[in-house]
């Protein structure tokens, strides 16, 4: 993750979070006034949609969860991904920037989180450290550092008090978008505000981050496709998680790479994910391309960040074999069946309603009904099912939030479709999950 050349300094108490959030309160209202007087100035008479929905309050809004960072800015995220057809596109559009976008805490913040890590004397452990952060994200920033004895590591440090304001945090953003009007009021997003603080303890925590990294470095240990970097546990704290430095470029930069290299890139990313939704039985379920890298000397992909691993029951996993063997073939019923034991169908859904749900169902199993490559740049998939899930969204008597494994699922299949069609990668995705099929 890319980040700001502007440095903030993350406010760290509970008081100084709170009077940001009430400064954004007043400065929605603030703009809701200024638009008024000017539609009124122009004979019109404007509603209240029409005063909270402008580009300046979504601005505003985006803009302070930034500063925030943590609990405040991984709600901003989880909104853009899980959410986006429901939101408005003034808000959905400028939220989408906290995926890509953090700024950085200044040098003195900074040094006060190392010194209560690693002791007044941390730096006599490094040869050198760089202040200068390679990247920055929703509750860390990563630097680059050499030890004594000439290891070269990455360093993520975790923004200071962002684990104690997690869940006031969680609760002020939920808070503040219903009472701005940003967030639609017949919208049910209460398990995903309460998975939201969940996954934040779980991000925040460096330890249980390093034990998943660690146990992804044992599953791929005999695949030569990967590299992942290696834990230094005697850095390694609840705040801060140092790791071996692993050399790649952003995956991102392979569109001009010859089309073979694309396409066998993507195999081995779809290939992971099925490895690990039937076999490891655990997802690192964070989308974002800066968690993959590629090194062009070995031609490996560098996995990074495991913040945002879940581990799901074996139950669930094999009711999604099912649903996308249904889905392969094209048996509506077989997937109407695996929806429902996955939990996508309230006892009451409306017939026309459920057909909806299994037509965007069918449109995300396209890649998987298709015999040989299929390809991503040249598809319209991802319009298509954005349309459907818009004109579904837009029904208010059918709204029902699916479970919140479900959506961070999700999350992740649908951040690989993006990153193959972003690629123009072909990859022959049936083929890929043939050996994890349901027995029919």
């Amino acid at each position: 993750m890319k980040t700001s050349s502007v440095a903030h300094a993350v406010p760290s108490s509970r008081l100084s979070r709170l009077v940001r959030m009430g400064s954004l309160a007043s400065g929605i209202a603030g703009n809701m006034f200024a638009e008024g007087v000017r539609q009124l100035a122009h004979g019109r008479r404007p509603s209240l949609d029409e005063l909270l929905l402008t580009p300046a309050n979504a601005r505003r809004v985006a803009d302070q969860l930034a500063q925030l960072r943590g609990a405040a800015m991984k709600v901003g995220q989880l909104l853009s991904m899980d959410a986006g057809e429901l939101l408005p596109p003034e808000l959905s559009e400028i939220l989408s920037r906290l995926r890509a976008d953090a700024r950085p805490m200044p040098m003195s913040q900074l040094v006060s989180v190392l010194e209560s890590n690693w002791g007044k004397d941390w730096d006599q452990q490094f040869q050198r450290f760089s202040f200068t952060p390679l990247a920055a994200a929703s509750i860390g920033q990563v630097h680059a550092a050499q030890t004594r004895d000439g290891r070269q590591l990455a360093i993520k440090v975790q923004y200071p008090g962002v684990r104690e304001s997690i869940s006031s945090d969680v609760d002020n953003v939920a808070t503040l978008l219903r009472i701005s009007g940003l967030l639609p009021g017949n919208v049910d997003l209460s398990s995903l505000f309460a998975e939201a603080k969940r996954q934040l303890h779980d991000e925040a925590d460096y330890l249980k981050e390093s034990t998943h990294l660690a146990h992804y470095r044992e599953l791929l240990a005999d695949d030569a496709k990967f590299c992942l970097p290696e834990v230094h546990a005697g850095l390694t704290t609840g705040n801060i998680l140092a790791m071996s430095f692993v050399e790649g470029v952003p995956v991102e930069s392979l569109s001009t790479a010859p089309q073979s290299e694309r396409d066998r890139l993507l195999g081995v990313l779809f290939g992971l994910l099925f490895r690990e939704i039937f076999e490891f039985r655990r997802v690192q379920t964070d989308p974002n391309f800066a968690n993959y890298r590629y090194n062009p000397g070995t031609g490996q992909l560098v996995l990074l960040d495991f913040g945002a691993t879940r581990i799901y029951q074996p139950e669930l996993l094999e009711a999604y074999r099912r649903l996308l063997t249904g889905g392969m073939s094209g048996d509506r019923s077989v997937v109407n069946a695996a929806a429902g034991e996955i939990g996508y169908f309230q006892a009451n859904i409306q017939d026309h309603h459920r057909q909806r749900v299994l037509d965007i169902f069918a449109l995300a199993c396209e890649p998987l009904r298709h015999h040989g490559p299929y390809d991503f740049g040249r598809s319209d998939l991802a319009l298509r099912m954005h349309n459907a899930g818009m004109q579904l969204a837009r029904d208010k008597d059918f709204w029902h939030t699916p479970p919140v494994d479900a959506l961070f699922l999700h999350r992740k299949i649908g951040g690989l479709y993006l990153l193959a069609a972003k690629l123009r990668a072909c990859v022959d995705i049936r083929a890929l999950f043939l050996p994890y099929a349901a027995s029919t």
